[in-house]
């Protein structure tokens, strides 16, 4: 048997972090692939495949190669399903074990295979696809989180708020507005196709500009109110549906976080500042595609309120970390310190453009995020990382693991991250939605494509900045 050793304790400059060995036995074969036979596959990339390969031959885990072959392509596997409607892309890509789309995940389920698509047409076409049923979705319902594919209504009809049959779940989450821009932006600068921009997406993208401006709640408490009958009292929003008070200070309001869990203080600081940089790039492409200077005056003046009401009222001096951002805040100054797994999180503000990853702000509560100090933070047998009121206490996040890994410019860190991620797959060859942290077993969702792609693209990262990381057997 043969056992790596590692440095016990590194100090790093988001804290500290223990390294735990981990055991391989010699001359392990490898395992087959866990991925659909071709025939099944929903959806087949030359380019993927091809970057699979040439990744995979660089990883000398075993196991490590072998949960990138199995989580890398598990979007395209599983989830999609692309049609062309008169000669125009439709992508509608499900979440894995739930049978619909949500804004957000599907964004960051085939966000790893954005550097790809100057090398192959067919998954241009898929990207191109999800913008175009993404607009359609906002205009369908800005404040809606999640959608059917057609209009076959929901488990959640009777939720009181305006439910439409074309809607799954009907949570305003500000993300879910931002996700679908993060995905039409990047894929314009990366490509210069301008061919998503049509009237639909500038009809959707005004849509979110106003629906943000409706939840700065400066006139009244807004359009939008939701209730649902559940013994989960994160499932509803309190306050008649309307959520508890704020002070309209120039924040946005979001009912809900990332987990679809209902949010304590409104002014969700995560997706604030990912509304700041959406906006902005709104702006970007208004101007430099429509040519609509107005709007994208417009927009920028709404991200600079935003931004500076975040300096303002979302930054306290903590008592251990100094100056943090809080997660949640009401602008009375009222405030929330705590991190949730789910993306956009704190931790995860550099990866989405919200912040430097040098920021001493950002520095400081990702010291905080990733300490005892943060009620959802947990250290256990298996593994330590971030969990959320979602799935409750002791369950780690597999996402936040990843998250950390990709927010780090640490190589024993990252190296930990990978470490903890290879060893509490519970054997299965994919990530979870959560394991409990002395138990890997005990875990929740075995079909979640967008934290196993989001896998792959932190394997995919660390090969293209730090391949050696991947030479070595863990």
């Amino acid at each position: 048997m043969q056992r790596r050793k590692f440095i016990t304790r590194t100090i790093l400059g988001a804290g500290a972090v223990t390294l735990m060995p981990s055991v391989l036995m010699a001359g392990s074969k490898e395992k087959a692939t866990l991925r659909p036979p071709m025939s099944k596959r929903l959806f087949v990339s030359k380019a993927v495949e091809e970057e699979l390969k040439k990744v995979k031959k660089d990883i000398a885990d075993p196991e490590i190669a072998w949960l990138f072959e199995n989580c890398y392509p598990n979007t395209l596997d599983t989830t999609v399903y692309y049609n062309e409607e008169n000669g125009t892309p439709d992508s509608f890509i499900i979440t894995g074990d739930i049978d619909a789309m949500w804004l957000r995940d599907s964004t960051a389920q085939i966000w790893p295979y954005l550097p790809l698509v100057g090398t192959d047409p067919k998954l241009e076409n898929l990207f191109l696809g999800l913008i175009n049923r993404q607009m359609r979705c906002i205009l369908i319902d800005p404040y809606a989180n999640a959608f059917n594919k057609n209009k076959e209504g929901s488990y959640w009809k009777t939720d009181l708020t305006d439910m439409k049959p074309e809607l799954h779940e009907r949570k305003w989450e500000i993300d879910s507005l931002c996700y679908p821009i993060r995905l039409s932006y990047h894929y314009w600068k990366k490509t210069n196709d301008t061919k998503a921009f049509d009237v639909q997406w500038f009809k959707a993208a005004k849509a979110i500009v106003k629906t943000f401006k409706d939840q700065q709640r400066k006139l009244n408490r807004g359009a939008y109110t939701f209730q649902r009958i559940s013994e989960k009292p994160t499932d509803t929003m309190a306050g008649g549906g309307y959520g508890n008070p704020v002070n309209p200070v120039g924040l946005i309001c979001s009912a809900f976080r990332p987990s679809d869990d209902a949010t304590t203080l409104l002014f969700l600081v995560p997706s604030n500042l990912f509304a700041v940089t959406s906006l902005r790039q709104i702006a970007q492409i208004s101007e430099q595609v429509y040519g609509d200077k107005e709007f994208a005056s417009e927009c920028n003046s709404l991200a600079l309120e935003v931004e500076q009401a975040i300096q303002k009222y979302a930054i306290f001096n903590h008592p251990k970390h100094g100056n943090i951002y809080a997660f949640e805040v009401d602008g009375y100054g009222n405030r929330l310190y705590m991190d949730d797994s789910n993306i956009p999180s704190l931790l995860s503000l550099p990866y989405l453009g919200g912040v430097d990853r040098t920021d001493e702000v950002y520095c400081n509560t990702r010291d905080f995020v990733l300490s005892d100090d943060n009620p959802w933070f947990f250290r256990g047998k298996a593994a330590e990382g971030i969990g959320g009121p979602h799935v409750g206490v002791e369950m780690i996040w597999p996402m936040s693991i990843i998250m950390r890994a990709l927010t780090s410019n640490n190589d024993e860190e990252i190296v930990q991250c990978l470490l903890w991620l290879k060893n509490t797959h519970a054997g299965t060859g994919f990530m979870h939605e959560t394991f409990h942290m002395d138990d890997p077993k005990n875990f929740t969702r075995s079909w979640f494509a967008w934290v196993n792609t989001l896998f792959g693209e932190l394997v995919i990262k660390i090969h293209s900045e730090r391949k050696y990381l991947l030479k070595q057997v863990f």
